[in-house]
């Protein structure tokens, strides 16, 4: 009879673990592309809804601010396209949000059945959030070609405030999946806080409409910081960045994801107890 011997070493598990986010990447892939297929299943128009939301939103936020408050556009970029540039990062993040609060809760018969990193779910489907991202990227390509609007070079500098986009995403929808999972109100919580996001973040409008003495405390909402950054890189030109505000936004962007991503590691053993 063959004795085995099982030796646990101090810091060896949580090396594992990471290793083995890169082993169940399969899992990822699967997870993301079924949220996906589901989304839009039994749909008539499929991921057009992709495309309608955020362009209802645009001429309803172009309407309103553009039009009967007149406030100013950004620099010399027509206003609709100032507005939909800061509604991609807003529906990705939001969109990352919903996807994240409930997405533990929606596998829950997968996590409480086989082992696997559960940062893999929340991860997922973020993912979901970035196809819809990507496909309302059209819009904005329409827009640019019917104001014949042609950015800078900044627009190189895009994919680094995408990166941005995706830690805040990922950091604030790791902390609502946790939430979710021991205290299920905040699957009512969710959508208050997108609601009322969006009317506290400069999408309808430029920041530069917030006095001088209020942006760097304006900036403590991390999106700013984002939506800035997408706007400098997006409208070029006589764009600005409020550097102060934008580095403080920034610094919450990465200390919520580092937070997230703690919070959930250390919630992570009861999720199949509590689910």
């Amino acid at each position: 009879m063959n004795n085995k011997e099982l030796i646990i070493e101090a810091g060896k598990t949580e090396k594992q673990y990471w290793r083995d986010l890169w082993k169940y990447r399969e899992l990822f892939y699967f997870l993301a592309w079924r949220d996906i297929l589901v989304r839009y299943k039994q749909t008539v128009i499929g991921m057009a809804w992709a495309l309608i939301r955020p362009f209802l939103t645009m001429v309803v936020f172009t309407v309103v601010f553009g039009n009967l408050a007149k406030l100013p556009a950004e620099g010399t970029a027509p206003y609709p396209i100032m507005v939909f540039a800061a509604l991609l990062p807003w529906q990705f993040f939001s969109g990352a949000l919903t996807e994240c609060s409930n997405s533990l809760i929606n596998n829950s018969n997968l996590l409480s059945k086989v082992y696997f990193p559960r940062l893999i779910v929340p991860t997922s489907a973020v993912i979901v959030s970035f196809v819809d991202f990507m496909i309302s990227g059209i819009i904005l390509l329409g827009l640019m070609a019917y104001y014949n609007f042609v950015p800078d070079w900044r627009i190189l500098t895009l994919p680094l405030f995408i990166l941005v986009a995706f830690a805040a995403s990922i950091g604030a929808g790791l902390w609502l999946a946790a939430l979710t999972v021991e205290y299920r109100d905040f699957r009512y919580v969710v959508p208050f806080i997108v609601q009322f996001g969006l009317y506290i973040s400069p999408v309808g409008f430029s920041s530069k409409v917030v006095p001088e003495a209020w942006r760097l405390l304006y900036s403590l909402n991390p999106m700013v910081g984002v939506i800035d950054g997408f706007r400098w890189a997006i409208l070029g030109g006589d764009s600005e960045i409020y550097m102060e505000g934008f580095f403080l936004s920034v610094g919450l962007v990465i200390f919520i994801f580092a937070s997230g991503v703690w919070y959930f590691r250390k919630m992570e053993r009861k999720f199949a107890d509590v689910i």
